[in-house]
């Protein structure tokens, strides 16, 4: 497995890389920082770590950026660790978050489970379907009238437990089961705010009103025609 580290600080980069490259992985920290996107076409990773606070540009742009071209497993890695930027950072296509000063075993864990979920996701059939809409879970893409958007890995197993249930209710805790395998280090709102932007991305396709609320115990399905 390959990860691109996006951290501009040399010393904290130095230590990612010496911490993961013990546990195997293959590393890469990006040096060009006005060129990111470079970078990351040319390693091809499987998992980014990225600072928020960068030169020329910061971590939520490059974020975006990628999120354009790719739905490889992204971790904000930053000493901002108040609420909004979390919430920034999910929101601009993040799927994990974890603060400065680094604790290495939380963020080698965090690697660990965001990497087994996102790849040893298989898939014993091609798509499900709720109603006329379908989910592509080989292609991370959800379609409905002719209709799709891609999704991130997080927002694709949402969607896949959800499908399962087909409009029974999926417990919160059951959902963040299924999308992060119990990694003890998800933060609260973690499962929330990827909800908000699958709600988000939902509506561009005329979904809007499908994921339903369940006060006190989860989500569900619901199609509005």
């Amino acid at each position: 497995m390959k990860i691109l580290i996006i951290e501009d600080d040399e010393n904290i980069a130095r230590i990612l890389s010496s911490n993961l490259e013990k546990w195997g992985y293959q590393v890469c920290a990006a040096k060009d920082f006005n060129n990111i996107m470079e970078t990351f076409h040319r390693f091809k990773p499987q998992l980014v770590l990225l600072d928020i606070v960068l030169p020329f540009f910061n971590g939520y742009y490059w974020s975006g950026e990628i999120r354009k071209v790719s739905t490889v497993p992204i971790i904000f890695i930053s000493s901002k660790s108040e609420d909004m930027d979390i919430v920034m950072g999910m929101q601009s296509g993040g799927d994990d978050y974890i603060t400065k000063p680094l604790n290495m075993n939380v963020l080698i864990a965090k690697v660990q489970a965001m990497l087994r979920r996102s790849y040893n996701f298989v898939n014993e059939i091609e798509y499900l379907k709720f109603g006329d809409i379908q989910l592509y879970l080989s292609e991370n893409r959800v379609e409905c009238a002719g209709l799709s958007v891609e999704l991130t890995k997080t927002e694709l197993l949402i969607l896949d437990a959800l499908f399962r249930k087909q409009g029974a209710v999926s417990g919160r805790e059951e959902i963040m089961e299924r999308c992060w395998q119990g990694d003890n280090f998800i933060d609260d709102n973690t499962l929330a705010v990827n909800m908000t932007r699958l709600r988000k991305k939902l509506q561009t396709i005329g979904l809007e009103g499908l994921i339903k609320t369940k006060k006190g115990r989860g989500y569900f399905l619901e199609r509005e025609i």
